[in-house]
């Protein structure tokens, strides 16, 4: 079979559709997020001016996370500054 006749969707097998995207949003980071307050689990917070922030997350919103930190003001952090947080055992 020639390479005409795939692309067309001609020939034996028909031409499948490509795969579906990746959603953009799965959902699970309310789940995350109140699985570390929850169980009080320290993270340490990477941000996009690659400083980092370690403490407990408090409370968040669909907007920022507070952050609660030893010998330090707690911080409200905008989620669009965050690059990652990882948890800190």
């Amino acid at each position: 079979m020639s390479l005409s006749k795939v692309r067309a969707g001609e020939g034996g097998q028909a031409m499948s559709k490509s795969k579906s995207k990746a959603p953009e949003q799965t959902f699970e980071e309310v789940k995350y997020l109140r699985y570390l307050i929850e169980h009080e689990i320290p993270v340490c917070i990477r941000l996009s001016n690659n400083d980092e922030v370690q403490g407990l997350v408090e409370f968040f919103d669909a907007s920022f996370i507070r952050i609660t930190r030893r010998n330090a003001p707690n911080l409200f952090l905008f989620k669009h500054d965050i690059k990652y947080l990882y948890e800190v055992r």
